[in-house]
């Protein structure tokens, strides 16, 4: 990925850092100059990322399962980095088994992928004005497009499925990504917020998902990535969102070919309720009262 500008200069910030995704986007922001944390769950395997990674990275501790991991991550890393260039809410869990919850009482998927990201975000938001030409990049997946928000049963309580939930998770976060342009536009904030898929990419995520689902699931599983593109290729609309010059707020990046799911950077299709407004201000209410975190 050598077409990428520099990035000297620039802190990044990347959850999940330490695997798939993630850590092909940590590797090519620090190739490139940037200084990067790598807001990981497990500092263990973070570690061992920083080391294959090599460049000027760091390893620092976040649970997005945990509102009070979120906030102690956010306080120390706003003292120590007074400016964020580019935040990148990459981690996410994807196709659990039976239904589960954080530390929060919220259900797994969705208080991972979307409301952990969410706190993240709006507690680093001053940091990230104090930046030249700030920047959040909120990962989706074309699983979003046929799901739907249940505003009564957002936590999943009385009909939990896993796919259906990561889908909703994933929903979730398209509608944030898109709601949050539309109010740092309102705000006149330097922040430019935009948004990726990586089609479908060999992550280490669904094999792993469909572990405790026996022999059927393993075989599932190993079909399922023959349909995949590399990690690398999965890569490259979340690094186009995080660092091509001519990105606008609100561009939504993906795979080009087969329904985008493989292929070049091009813009990506939202479902119509990822973009609908009133969708958008109905969730971001719920998510200011689930999390606690206000971003007026």
């Amino acid at each position: 990925m050598s077409n990428l500008p520099d990035q000297h200069g620039r802190t990044a910030v990347v959850t999940g850092a330490n695997s798939g995704l993630g850590l092909v986007t940590a590797t090519e922001l620090a190739r490139h100059g940037a200084h990067v944390v790598l807001a990981v769950r497990n500092v263990a395997a973070g570690q061992e990322a920083a080391r294959r990674i090599g460049g000027d990275v760091e390893v620092r501790e976040l649970d997005l399962a945990s509102l009070a991991s979120v906030r102690a991550f956010a306080e120390r890393l706003a003292a120590d980095h007074p400016a964020i260039d580019l935040l990148i809410n990459n981690a996410g869990v994807v196709l659990l088994g039976p239904r589960r919850t954080t530390a929060d009482g919220f259900e797994l998927h969705l208080g991972t992928n979307f409301l952990g990201h969410f706190a993240l975000t709006g507690l680093l938001l001053d940091n990230l004005v104090a930046a030249p030409a700030p920047r959040v990049v909120s990962l989706s997946s074309i699983t979003h497009k046929p799901a739907h928000l249940d505003f009564d049963d957002l936590m999943l309580e009385r009909d939990y499925r896993p796919n259906a939930a990561y889908g909703r998770s994933k929903l979730a976060t398209t509608i944030f990504g898109f709601e949050l342009d539309r109010r740092l536009r309102a705000a006149g904030s330097p922040i430019l917020s935009a948004l990726a898929h990586p089609g479908l990419t060999r992550t280490n995520l669904t094999p792993r998902a469909w572990e405790h689902r026996g022999r059927l699931g393993r075989v599932i599983a190993r079909i399922g990535l023959l349909a995949t593109q590399s990690v690398e290729q999965g890569t490259k609309p979340q690094l186009y969102a995080a660092t091509d010059p001519g990105v606008h707020g609100g561009q939504f990046f993906g795979p080009a070919s087969l329904w985008e799911t493989r292929g070049r950077v091009t813009e990506a299709r939202a479902s119509r309720d990822a973009t609908d407004p009133a969708i958008g201000k109905r969730l971001w209410a719920a998510a200011e009262q689930l999390t606690g975190v206000s971003y007026r």
